[in-house]
């Protein structure tokens, strides 16, 4: 098993590379396999595979709770260098006006995705019941609702109203330990779906009768501007977006350590909101430093490649992400992974309803169930998937997300509670 980051990153880079080089093949049958595979959808997955199969060690990768082993950063430099980094230039050039012309919609398919989470957790325990109620049994600590209460914390949410349902409810550390493996495992689960559903959004879109020319419009104008800039960019333009991009990271970084802690001190009542995790802060700041640069001359910077150097950071994101996936975890944890499944798909069906209903757009959906299944990490990911300038729609989203986090978990958690009786 390897437990160097070196190596790590060195194999990472090597897939993506590969993924790239082939879908770049003008033979037929790389065109044919690219297809019907996205190619994001294989950033993520030939990842998940080293640790699947125990090349990468993925206790090293993701180090469960009192793990004193070595643990890897390559998680946390993707998440807090890259991430911010890629928001910022994925946003300096974007056309805020043409977002707003976007709808209500977006906002519409993220509810239906929180409703999903908040009644799919109680319905979960009842429809297992009815064939496993061992399952979804227990007693103090160890019942099983007290370990989902964090699981609708982090589909919400994120991290941070996790924990808050952790300390509210107190499952026991090993349920903690195995409902956690099952949020990361289920969700990640979906993402694969979402990403094959990326390649495949104007069929999507055919069948929920959707009009999607808001996002098209965005996509033809954030492309031609792209191309009216386009010049081969100079040693000192590069130098430039690297620091733009990484200048205002760390401002960024600077800002949340301030403003989160001094708001948890002095306003204690909005850390129901997460307002006090500098992660919230890292992701806002930075995509509001983005979006005031595209106000100014810096905007130009896109045509010396902003965008495309946002969506390597987005892609290496993306296989770090699949190195946290172990899909052998799903034979290891098969019953609770049982019930997080059906959960997702009450989410799922949610979804697909509403959105069928109100004839929303694919990317609505996909991008308003990240939003609450995976917050400012995924979110933007997803949504960049689509095109690069559709990123900050899945930014905004996932901060609504933080927000009813907490509230949304509490009552799916009361509801799971009573019918676990």
């Amino acid at each position: 098993m390897i437990q160097n980051d070196a190596v790590v990153f060195g194999m990472l880079m090597v897939i993506l590379a590969g993924v790239f080089w082939t879908a770049s093949l003008k033979s037929r049958g790389w065109k044919v396999f690219y297809t019907f595979v996205p190619s994001i959808l294989l950033c993520y997955f030939l990842p998940s595979l080293l640790t699947t199969f125990g090349i990468v060690d993925h206790e090293f990768i993701s180090p469960p709770e009192g793990h004193d082993g070595p643990k890897s950063q390559i998680y946390f430099v993707a998440t807090r260098y890259l991430l911010p980094a890629a928001l910022i230039l994925l946003t300096l050039s974007v056309d805020l006006r043409e977002i707003f012309r976007l709808g209500p919609k977006a906002v519409i398919m993220f509810l239906a995705g929180t409703v999903g989470v908040v009644i799919g957790g109680p319905l979960a325990i009842l429809i297992t019941r009815l064939f496993a109620p061992d399952l979804v049994g227990g007693e103090g600590p160890d019942a099983v609702w007290r370990g989902m209460a964090t699981v609708a914390g982090s589909w919400i949410g994120g991290g941070a109203n996790q924990l808050a349902m952790k300390e509210l409810y107190d499952p026991s550390p090993g349920l903690f330990t195995v409902m956690a493996t099952v949020d990361v495992l289920v969700a990640e689960f979906w993402m694969m779906f979402l990403l094959i559903g990326a390649g495949r959004c104007a069929a999507i879109d055919r069948f929920f009768r959707a009009d999607s020319s808001s996002i098209e419009r965005l996509k033809v104008k954030m492309e031609n501007f792209s191309l009216s800039q386009a010049r081969i960019p100079s040693t000192a333009d590069l130098m430039l977006l690297g620091g733009v991009a990484f200048g205002l990271t760390s401002l960024s970084h600077w800002l949340g350590h301030e403003l989160g802690p001094w708001i948890g001190e002095n306003w204690p009542a909005l850390k129901k909101y997460s307002l006090h995790e500098e992660f919230f802060w890292l992701i806002v700041l930075a995509t509001a430093f983005g979006v005031l640069l595209s106000f100014t001359p810096v905007r130009k910077l896109e045509g010396a490649g902003a965008s495309k150097i946002g969506t390597v950071f987005i892609f290496v994101l993306v296989g770090v992400i699949g190195l946290k996936l172990d899909l052998m975890e799903i034979f290891r944890n098969y019953g609770l992974f049982l019930v997080g499944l059906i959960w997702m798909l009450i989410h799922i069906l949610i979804l697909f309803v509403v959105g069928y209903l109100i004839r929303a757009p694919f990317f609505f959906l996909a991008i308003g169930s990240k939003a609450n299944i995976g917050g400012a990490a995924s979110a933007p990911v997803l949504a960049a998937a689509f095109h690069p300038s559709l990123a900050p729609v899945g930014v905004l989203l996932a901060v609504l997300g933080y927000v009813l986090g907490t509230y949304g978990a509490w009552l799916c958690a009361l509801m799971m509670e009573y019918v676990s009786r």
